[in-house]
């Protein structure tokens, strides 16, 4: 019997491939399907590892197979991944079982006359574990090529996005960020100052044997090492959120009795981290284009019981329905998501350079629009979490150029709980993977003149 975790894992990877769904609602569409929650944990580790790895597994099969992977049908090649994922790097599986299974699924799934095949790849492959055929590690830094093969295929990251980053941090830091992209992110909450502190929180969860931390950077954030947060007694006492994300709330300084307009707020985390800093008096307008993203955020208001938010549909693309009003306005703008390898692995492999250039263009308009609802006097907020300058710098550059009303703010003014170290040379907010151990965020701060 082949085991329910492998049959659904096998369903996810299927479901990307066809071009039905991302990562994550590939995940939770399965999910769903596994009555052990333990299933349902390892149904999670061995898709999302294969995604992340996917790479590395190709080269491996098309090594063992001695032919290109264009050449297998999909249906094997992800059963060969999941398999192969699972020998590489779920060492507690035995081997054999393994094996069986990817040969019984490959049955199951209609490809019988391919079973012999995988498992002759798969046995191949176990056999030579302990000596792969992966490039090395460049002896020297500067045999580019080397060092393109080894942080491309060994450390599986498409090949246009590791030489970018070689050209501008060299390869020691290049390596550093893709060996982070490859380890497994930690879940990170924001304490909701609306319920409680996070003293307090972190105070509760130790109480409730849960193993968390306060993070790093964030004034607000925990990181939870170990435990489960699933049970209703914990609804509304914290948000589920990135710590760079948490970050750049800190850009838009709202203060109390501020009129805020957040642009692209689902699903939420910003919008109520805002919010609950907010005193009497202030209000906070949170819009998205989408009815479905818009459903997300409304539910994200909800339960952390924030009450000083209006929500709008709108389109930010297009002039908003505002006037200049609002003293601060954050752009949290959709983006190439190039930043959060880590947590959305899948995001390599569905981005090429190519998407660049409209997304840029796209965030310019989205930046202008935001602009023009700006007060005098005002600050607006442009965040991406994107590791390319097409999208961070350049676009914050572009912005200034067109627009002569507004002038740059240092990051690090901005807000008092901001460390100057996650403040790069022209002032921007950056974290990095290889220097802060955060997924790589984006901010610019801008002022608009107080006589226009």
């Amino acid at each position: 019997m082949i085991a329910p975790a492998r049959i659904a894992a096998y369903e996810i990877l299927r479901r990307i491939a066809k071009g039905r769904s991302d990562l994550p609602a590939a995940v939770a569409a399965v999910r769903d399907t596994l009555e052990d929650e333990r299933d349902r944990a390892l149904a999670t580790d061995i898709a999302v590892g294969t995604v992340r790895w996917q790479a590395a597994l190709d080269f491996l099969i098309a090594d063992a197979a001695r032919r290109p992977i264009a050449k297998l049908d999909p249906e094997v090649v992800d059963i060969l991944r999941l398999s192969l994922y699972q020998l590489l790097h779920l060492t507690r599986v035995p081997a054999s079982a393994v094996v069986d299974d990817g040969v019984q699924l490959t049955k199951k799934v209609g490809k019988k006359s391919a079973s012999g095949f995988v498992n002759a790849v798969l046995r191949k492959v176990s056999r030579t574990r302990t000596a792969l055929p992966f490039p090395p590690r460049p002896a020297n830094a500067t045999d580019r090529d080397a060092a393109l093969a080894f942080l491309s295929v060994t450390l599986s990251h498409p090949r246009w996005l590791v030489e970018r980053w070689l050209d501008r941090v060299g390869f020691a830091r290049a390596e550093a960020w893709a060996r982070f992209n490859n380890e497994p992110a930690p879940l990170t909450i924001r304490a909701n100052h609306r319920r409680t502190t996070r003293d307090a929180l972190l105070e509760r969860l130790t109480e409730a044997e849960v193993d968390a931390r306060a993070a790093r950077y964030a004034p607000d954030g925990i990181v939870v090492d170990r435990g489960s947060l699933r049970d209703d007694t914990w609804r509304g006492a914290f948000v589920v959120q990135d710590e760079a994300s948490q970050l750049v709330t800190l850009l838009a300084g709202a203060s109390p009795g501020a009129r805020v307009l957040d642009t692209c707020a689902s699903p939420g985390g910003k919008t109520t981290a805002i919010a609950a800093t907010l005193g009497e008096g202030a209000l906070l307008v949170a819009c998205d284009v989408r009815p479905r993203r818009m459903a997300l955020l409304r539910d994200t208001v909800a339960a952390t019981g924030v009450t000083n938010v209006r929500l709008v549909q709108a389109d930010l693309t297009q002039p908003l329905p505002f006037a200049p009003v609002f003293s601060t306005v954050l752009v949290d703008a959709p983006c190439s998501g190039l930043g959060t390898l880590r947590r959305d692995p899948d995001i390599r492999w569905r981005r090429t350079a190519e998407d660049l250039p409209a997304l840029a263009a796209a965030q310019q308009r989205m930046l202008a629009n935001a602009a023009a609802v700006v007060a005098p006097g005002g600050r607006l907020v442009y965040a991406t979490c994107s590791s390319e300058p097409e999208e961070n710098e350049q676009v914050a550059a572009a912005f200034l150029t067109r627009h002569g009303d507004f002038a740059p703010v240092r990051a690090d003014m901005a807000h008092p709980s901001l460390h100057a170290e996650l403040v790069d040379r022209a002032g921007h907010l950056r974290t990095e993977p290889d220097r802060h151990g955060l997924e790589l965020f984006f901010g610019a701060v801008f002022e608009r003149a107080r006589q226009l």
